[in-house]
């Protein structure tokens, strides 16, 4: 069985506290996990502002592009390992980890070698209310030792969009990955170390959230800022720790997200968008598609189409060919999950297919899987259709008018993601300029560049992830100004 040790300051450490990590696919051990306390977390932090004050501080943005590439050539070579990793740590079939989890991680170091490299600032020449002349310029500066804490959804892709751009700008990492997906972190370490980073530069801590790692690592006065992805409870806890000390946070948390469909959408497209939305990734994704509001003159048939397509969709192992969707992370999960699909059903709802615990009559049974669901009938006041699964389902509520969905769509805390499927893009335009999310597609889902932004609004999160956005959070701007007479 696998041992994942903490690595600090270039050194990979064991601690008296180990905990198991369990196959989400068949419920085997796989690996022993040695959970990081204070005085390790606290180490980590300290040999991390060395680092930053000493030899890290004085390397050129050259020197840091090149190591980034290096990574990104790293990873490409092990990508074989780093798509097992994230598959045996989540469940995610081959394909999706190698495409999704690593190919896009490699691109993200490479990517943000590139922006760093680019980064131009503002000057200009102004005269000052008593004469003469003065110049005015802009600078950024490494924030010093930073933190990136990473979910178990999509742990490696979700922690390099922390780790790279963070690298990027100067500053020192500590790196605290989700209990529940440690591999993928502890291979990104030995990757970052192989590339010829200076010991101390990043730094990874295993283990749990509360009076664990993450706690430690966020009430540690001198770490400047933080980058989380995670539920917003989560989020809520670190903004409150974040706020001694007045350290910044950029959060990006949960959504309750809808997907709207207008009558003269094409309904083929519709309904293969949706499946994606909703079931990717077992529907463990923040952008996850929730809750469908269709256009009542074709909601009947909407609703047949998707239901037929779910419920041929072939779960099982993530090695198996043809495989759509694997387990949940873990039995925990799995659990809250059933627990909220039982209490749709005392709500009154219909399950149009799924919602049982699949039966395999092999080791998948000792797995966290679950039947996806596709569900009718419900009040928008259901807990279902209020809050967040994070699991592989969708409501689906018919609408009449514009007006309506668009109240239907903002009835949330919550303000992540939104897709609109029409072929009137005067609609799609006008409908998405009134939807309160950070993230809207039209007729599509998840297309996205990295070098761009995305983040949440309301409970979904504070500030963006990706391109110049994720170099300037991990970065302070100071302003030089200087008479030229």
């Amino acid at each position: 069985m696998k041992e994942l040790l903490n690595y600090i300051n270039g050194e990979w450490l064991k601690s008296d506290k180990p905990f198991i990590k369990v196959s989400p696919v068949n419920g085997r051990e796989i690996a022993t996990v040695y959970e990081a306390d204070k005085a390790m977390v606290d180490l980590a932090v300290q040999k991390a502002k060395e680092a930053f004050e000493g030899e890290w501080g004085q390397v050129t943005l050259q020197e840091r592009c090149r190591l980034l590439r290096n990574v990104a050539d790293i990873m490409e070579r092990r990508s074989e390992e780093l798509m097992l990793a994230e598959s045996t740590d989540v469940g995610v079939p081959y394909p999706a980890a190698r495409m999704l989890n690593v190919g896009r991680s490699a691109f993200a170091f490479r990517m943000y070698a590139d922006e760093v490299a680019n980064m131009f600032e503002q000057s200009h020449q102004f005269t000052p209310p008593n004469g003469g002349h003065a110049l005015h310029y802009t600078m950024r500066r490494a924030k010093g030792v930073v933190g990136a804490i990473s979910p178990w959804n999509v742990p490696l892709l979700l922690l390099v969009f922390k780790v790279a751009p963070a690298l990027a700008m100067g500053n020192c990492v500590i790196a605290k990955p989700s209990e529940v997906t440690p591999q993928s972190a502890t291979l990104l370490a030995e990757i970052i170390e192989e590339a010829g980073f200076p010991a101390g530069v990043f730094n990874l801590v295993h283990g749990f959230g509360a009076n664990s790692a993450g706690a430690f690592l966020t009430e540690n006065p001198d770490v400047a800022a933080f980058g989380f992805t995670g539920d917003t409870s989560t989020g809520e806890i670190i903004m409150r720790s974040a706020a001694k000390g007045v350290r910044n946070v950029c959060l990006e948390l949960g959504g309750k997200n809808a997907g709207i469909v207008f009558a003269d959408a094409d309904l083929d497209k519709a309904v293969a968008g949706t499946l994606r939305s909703a079931f990717t990734n077992c529907g463990q994704i923040c952008y996850s598609t929730e809750r469908m509001y269709v256009e009542r003159p074709i909601f009947d048939e909407f609703v047949k189409r998707l239901g037929n397509a779910v419920g041929n969709m072939k779960i099982g192992s993530p090695e198996e060919d043809g495989v759509q969707m694997g387990p949940l992370v873990s039995h925990h999960h799995r659990d809250k999950v059933k627990s909220m699909i039982d209490e749709a059903l005392k709500d009154g709802a219909t399950f149009v297919t799924g919602g049982r615990i699949p039966q395999f009559n092999d080791e998948k049974d000792n797995g966290a899987f679950i039947q996806p669901v596709v569900a009718i009938g419900l009040p928008e006041s259901a807990s279902f259709v209020r809050n967040e699964v994070f699991g592989p389902v969708c409501h689906i509520a018919p609408f009449d008018t514009e007006e309506e969905v668009v109240k239907l769509a903002n009835n949330t805390k919550y303000g992540l993601a939104s897709s609109i499927w029409t072929q009137n893009f005067s609609k799609a335009h006008r409908v998405s300029s009134k939807i309160r999310a950070g993230n809207i597609w039209i007729n599509d889902w998840q297309l996205r560049d990295i070098r761009t932004p995305m983040g949440g609004l309301g409970a979904s999160g504070v500030g963006a992830q990706g391109g110049r956005e994720s170099l300037e959070f991990f970065s302070d701007l100071i302003n030089v100004t200087a008479r030229i007479d």
